[in-house]
């Protein structure tokens, strides 16, 4: 059974990197059955588009 310091890691490398199939499957066993790596994840996810719409906000910015 995969813990939540193994859970949190690969939310984070998912961000960057594609997870193997056994890493994916775990995840989301963990995932189903922990509200905290759930919150951590769902964090992760509103922070990475948030840091997306900023850049793009400041790239059109520059070409002002």
């Amino acid at each position: 059974m995969m813990n939540c310091k193994h859970a949190t890691r690969l939310l984070s490398e998912k961000l960057d990197r594609e997870l193997s199939t056994k890493e994916k499957i775990s995840l989301k066993m963990h995932i189903a059955m922990c509200s905290a790596c759930r919150k951590f994840g769902s964090q992760m996810g509103d922070i990475r588009k948030i840091s997306k719409r900023y850049i793009k906000k400041e790239n059109l910015d520059e070409k002002k």
